[in-house]
Parts: C-alpha cells; sequence; structure tokens
C-alpha cells in the first residue's frame, strides 16, 4: 500500500463509476483505490436511488444515449433478476433502447455496472476498497507532506495522493422541518406522497418540478388511458380541492424530448480545445461567446439544417433568444407543450432530429470548457440571455412526463403562473408559504398556499458552501471568478453596487461567479491561483461557476476522462 499511489474516491454514485472505470482500464496496478460511500449502494447516487427518486419518476436520457460501461441497458434487462424487473414492469420484449426507463430501475443497472467493474479488478489485480456508510466529513490538505488528509464520520484520518470529490446533488435545508407544508426541495420524494385537499404551490418548471407533480398525482388521483391510448385523470374523491400551480419567471414548460441524431452529443461540429486555446490567445487569454455561438451553434445548423440557417444567420445571439423566446410565450404555455410534443412523436417516428434544438444541447455542453475564459461581459450574457433559453429547450422531457402534465391540465388540476424576476417566497409561520409577484396585467400578488415546494432545481453553492472547512481554512480552494474585458465597466458596476464584482491585486475587475475555482483538468485552484496537483473537484453543486452545464453522464465520463490523465501523467 505504502509503494502504490493512494487515489480516494469520495462519493460512491456516477460519478465515482466513470472515475473507477477509467482507472481499471489504465491498465496501471502500482495504484491503490478507496472509495468512500456515505450509503450502503454504489453506483445510484441521489438521482437513480430512493433519496432522488420514486417508481413513477424516469429518466430523461435512453439507453443508446449513456456512455460506455460494461454492459448496455439491453443486455442488462436480458440478465437482470426477474423480481426487479417485475417491480417496473419491465421485460426485454418492452425494452425499447430509445426509451427512457424508471429511474430506480436504472439505479439497479449502474449498481450492478459498479459490482461488474469490481470483478474486474478483482482479475486485474487492482488493489480497491471500499467503505460502506462512510460520510466523508472533511479534507485537510497538507503539501509539506505531499499528501491530503481524508476525514470520515467515526474520526478515522486518513491519508492520500490524490483525492477525487464526486459527491454530488446538494440540498439545502432553510425552513423545511421548522415550518409545516413548507419543502426546500422535493427531494426524498417519499416526503411528497401524500393525500392532500388543498392546491399546491410549486416554484419552478423544470424536470425537478416535474417530480413533485408525477409524486403528488399518483398520490391524489390516477391516470387512465383509453382504449385509443388516450391519458386522462381521475382525482379521489377525499382530494377535491386538490391542484397543483407551477411558478416560472418565463411562464414556459421545458421542451419534450426528440430524436437525437447523435445521442451522445459528441460536439463533432464544433471547436476543438486547440482551436479554442489558439483564439484565446490570440486575444488576450479571453474567449468571445459570440465567437462560440457562430462556431459551436450556427456553423452545424448551417450544415446540417440550410433552411433553419438562412432564417437566422443574420441573427446574433440576442437576436436569435429573443425570437426564439417570443415565439414560445405568444403560445399558451400547455398549448405549445402540446404541440411540441406533437412535433417530438414525429421526431421520433421518423427518426429525424429537430436539429437546431441538438445543436443547442451541444452548445450547452461545449460550453464547460470554455466557460471560465469567457470575459465577465459575456459570462453575465451567458446567465442572463442565452441560458434561461438552454434550460427550456434542452431539458428533454420524457413523453410520459408531457402526456401526464397534459392530463393534469385538462382535468384541472395543474395550472400555470408567470412571475417576473420581482417574485419571492415568504415562509408562513403558520404553515406553508406566501408567493409575492406581480401578474401578467402589473397586479401585485399575494397567495397563499398551505403546501409550497421549492422545484427550481439544483442550487448553484458558493465558494463558502463547500462542506469540507479544512479546504477552507487551508485556502486549499478559492472562489471561481472571471476577468472582465472593460476595466471601466467592472468599475462602474462595482461602483454601481454589485457585490459580485471585486478589484484584484493586479488592478483588473473580476466577477464572482458560483462555486469554486478549478482548472481544465479539474484541479482545485488555491488562493494564489496555484492548481493543487491532489486534489480534483467533479462536486456538480460546486463548480458550477466554471462549468455551466455540468449535469450528467457524459460530464461523469468526460471529466474522470480529464482526471485519470492528469492523475496517471503527473510527474
Amino acid at each position: 500500500m505504502e509503494q502504490k499511489l493512494r487515489i480516494a474516491l469520495l462519493g460512491g454514485g456516477p460519478s465515482a463509476l466513470f472515475m473507477f472505470k477509467k482507472l481499471l482500464e489504465s491498465g496501471q496496478t502500482d495504484i491503490a483505490v478507496t472509495i468512500f460511500e456515505k450509503g450502503k449502494q454504489l453506483g445510484s447516487g441521489m438521482p437513480y436511488s430512493k433519496i432522488g427518486a420514486n417508481p413513477e419518476h424516469i429518466t430523461n436520457v435512453s439507453g443508446n444515449e449513456i456512455p460506455e460501461l460494461i454492459t448496455s441497458v439491453e443486455q442488462w434487462i436480458e440478465t437482470a433478476p426477474k423480481n426487479v424487473l417485475d417491480q417496473f414492469d419491465i421485460t426485454l420484449q418492452k425494452y425499447n433502447d430509445y426509451k427512457v426507463l424508471p429511474r430506480l430501475l436504472f439505479g439497479h443497472y449502474l449498481t450492478e455496472q459498479f459490482r461488474l467493474l469490481c470483478e474486474r479488478a478483482d482479475r486485474a489485480g487492482l488493489e480497491y476498497l471500499i467503505s460502506y456508510e462512510s460520510e466523508v466529513t472533511d479534507i485537510v490538505d497538507k503539501p509539506d507532506r505531499s499528501t491530503t488528509i481524508v476525514e470520515i464520520n467515526n474520526g478515522e484520518q486518513i491519508p492520500f495522493d490524490k483525492v477525487v470529490v464526486c459527491i454530488g446533488h446538494t440540498w439545502a435545508k432553510k425552513h423545511e422541518g421548522k415550518i409545516s407544508g413548507y419543502f426546500d426541495s422535493p427531494y426524498p420524494p417519499s416526503k411528497l406522497a401524500m393525500k392532500l385537499d388543498h392546491p399546491v404551490a410549486i416554484r419552478g418548471a423544470s424536470l425537478t418540478a416535474i417530480d413533485a407533480v408525477r409524486t403528488f398525482a399518483r398520490s391524489n388521483g390516477k391516470f387512465i388511458e383509453s382504449a385509443d391510448g388516450k391519458l386522462s385523470y381521475q382525482i379521489d374523491p377525499d382530494s377535491a380541492n386538490f391542484k397543483m400551480v407551477m411558478h416560472a419567471r418565463s411562464g414556459l414548460l421545458p421542451a419534450v424530448r426528440f430524436h437525437l441524431k447523435d445521442p451522445h452529443l459528441s460536439a463533432d461540429d464544433t471547436l476543438t480545445k486547440e482551436d479554442m486555446q489558439n483564439y484565446s490567445s490570440e486575444h488576450g487569454g479571453l474567449l468571445s461567446l459570440d465567437h462560440l455561438f457562430e462556431e459551436n451553434f450556427k456553423a452545424g445548423i448551417r450544415k446540417n439544417d440550410p433552411e433553419f440557417y438562412e432564417r437566422i444567420r443574420g441573427m446574433n445571439m440576442e437576436e436569435f433568444v429573443t425570437e426564439m423566446m417570443e415565439v414560445r410565450e405568444q403560445v399558451d404555455p400547455f398549448n405549445l407543450f402540446e404541440a411540441e410534443y406533437m412535433e417530438a412523436e414525429k421526431s421520433i417516428q421518423r427518426r429525424e432530429s429537430v436539429y437546431w434544438k441538438e445543436m443547442l444541447a451541444i452548445l450547452s455542453y461545449s460550453l464547460n470548457y470554455p466557460a471560465k475564459y469567457l470575459p465577465a461581459e459575456d459570462m453575465q450574457r451567458l446567465k442572463k440571455t442565452l441560458m434561461p433559453l438552454i434550460s427550456i429547450v434542452i431539458a428533454f422531457v420524457p413523453q410520459s412526463s408531457c402526456e401526464q402534465l397534459l392530463a393534469l391540465h385538462k382535468a384541472g388540476l395543474l395550472e400555470m403562473v408567470s412571475v417576473g424576476d420581482d417574485s419571492f417566497v415568504e415562509p408562513n409561520e403558520a404553515g406553508g408559504a406566501l408567493y409575492h409577484y406581480t401578474d401578467d396585467d402589473g397586479k401585485q400578488q399575494i397567495k397563499h398556499y398551505q403546501t409550497y415546494v421549492d422545484c427550481v432545481g439544483q442550487p448553484h453553492m458558493s465558494y463558502t458552501d463547500v462542506p469540507f472547512k479544512g479546504l477552507l481554512d487551508g485556502r486549499s480552494i478559492s472562489p471561481a471568478r472571471v476577468r472582465f474585458k472593460s476595466n471601466s465597466i467592472g468599475k462602474e458596476q462595482q461602483d454601481g453596487g454589485n457585490e459580485d464584482v471585486q478589484q484584484g491585486s493586479d488592478g483588473n475587475y473580476y466577477l464572482n461567479v458560483p462555486g469554486i475555482a478549478i482548472n481544465d483538468n479539474f484541479q482545485v485552484l488555491d488562493s494564489y491561483g496555484a492548481y493543487n496537483p491532489r486534489i480534483y473537484m467533479m462536486a456538480v453543486p460546486y463548480i458550477g461557476g466554471f462549468n455551466p452545464d455540468y449535469s450528467g453522464l457524459d460530464f461523469c465520463d468526460t471529466a474522470s476522462d480529464a482526471i485519470i490523465k492528469t492523475i496517471l501523467n503527473d510527474d
């Protein structure tokens, strides 16, 4: 053990699964891997376990969209235990590699993949240890010893040469548990499986919100499928006054899953890392959002959908987003949702992509590398203008979720309220919450709901939210920030009261963005901007500033690849 490179994976979910896979595929046996998992199961993480899913929840990716593991989903279903498949009414005859899966079933698949990796590691002679029910309570870097100490919940402190932080989603509680009927998130969803006889307020209209809708619907009535396949909803008699009211700033529902030409969004039609590095070196170390929009979005459309390209060829990013949002905002959200459902059905039946939406997903994912090199002015444009459209279009709502939402709406049990940027939620001491917002007629509204659920999704955590005091106290990590291209604009914003803008010791102005600073290899940067060769950060809530599209198995695959190459090539 002393002669081997000691590697710790903190967390045993999908990120750790891909990290372990890459370590095994390296063929090196001069390493010793320890996996710390706070639960009793590997692979599933939060989204695909009971922490994040009930039987009614489904993935928004299909089997053919999953990065390669040991076996495909289809191969696994051929050999999966019958009692597991029976829980979800799945058989090989019913399975289709283009269909989504129940999330808990997919969790079983990921757990099995981890088990198969362990079997291969045993045969290959890779030394590893899995420490279940071991929550990491602190990380302390010891640069003078070239080690990092990992402290677990029993007080034990263990030294490692390399530490990869793979912890997943974090759902902080502020008022939940103190105020009845107030939920800071819909997770674990078992807490929402309740009978209600009053309206429920849901903040947001994302996939997270749809999770809450599916759980509430299952608990207060039932869906009925007619002979022609149409879905309707019948409410239980003792939930007669129950309904759900979504509140979204855009007043829009997310877009529906369609057929992807490239299920892995491999971005073959985008700029390479070398292209971006060359551009950056020629422009003062900064990239341009406009350049990325042209080359990583419009260029692909020009090649693959010339007709749509002619429609947008003269538009800049702001004009394009305005055009796409105005089209959506002019239609009732549920009518638009139904129209997009029909469009998606045709796309799937014909195996034809809605290509501009696919390219928007590719653009979003391709922004993960260059985001840290955008000037602050462009980062603000990205968040204010482009990301709201991206968050709606690339949600890829599964067909069954769409069908359920439409059935609930037609039954008068699901509404959408458009709220402005000035909206806020006030916890109500007597229970539930008061929703403050300005309606479409410009009138101020204050609505009380006995039950309120915050469903805006995984929040981007700040630098100070990192749960490892040793990293903060030791200044081993630093806040993520991007430089203003124009110091005058930075100074103007600081003078105007923007608390996220600061002047650096070099005289330049910087914009603080969520989370901590990391380099391209996911190594954390200390307070001096130097990378740490021992600590790697894959914990998605804490790197959202530099990785705006950081979720999903594709991210786990890409990030783990960059990390393993750095670890094994480190001198």
